[in-house]
């Protein structure tokens, strides 16, 4: 279970650190861009550990894949981007994506 927590931290701090990229506006705000590498190495530390436990190709789609969708919506919501049916349609496969990579792997 534990393993699991490792995943979800990895992912949160990915998605956190992917805000913070866009909030530094091209490495010019300070804080944010700090905050970006900070994250960033947050989640790939989690993510080792999460390795530990779950084969990497597993582990690293649905670090990758959740942290798409999520971002996906922090950009929506936070950064008022365009929302269409095709990235909303894009979103669930990704989803779709993960969800079977999990029951089609450890057990």
């Amino acid at each position: 279970m534990i393993y699991w927590f490792y995943l979800i931290l990895a992912i949160t701090f990915e998605v956190i650190g992917t805000t913070s990229m866009k909030l530094s506006d091209g490495f010019t705000k300070t804080i944010p861009s700090v905050l970006m590498f900070i994250f960033y190495i947050l989640s790939l530390i989690a993510l080792t550990f999460a390795l530990k436990k779950f084969d990497v190709s597993s582990a690293y789609a649905i670090w990758s894949g959740v942290g798409t969708a999520l971002i996906t919506i922090v950009g929506f919501y936070l950064f008022k981007e365009s929302i269409t049916i095709t990235k909303i349609i894009s979103i669930a496969l990704i989803i779709i994506g993960v969800v079977g990579l999990h029951l089609s792997g450890e057990h």
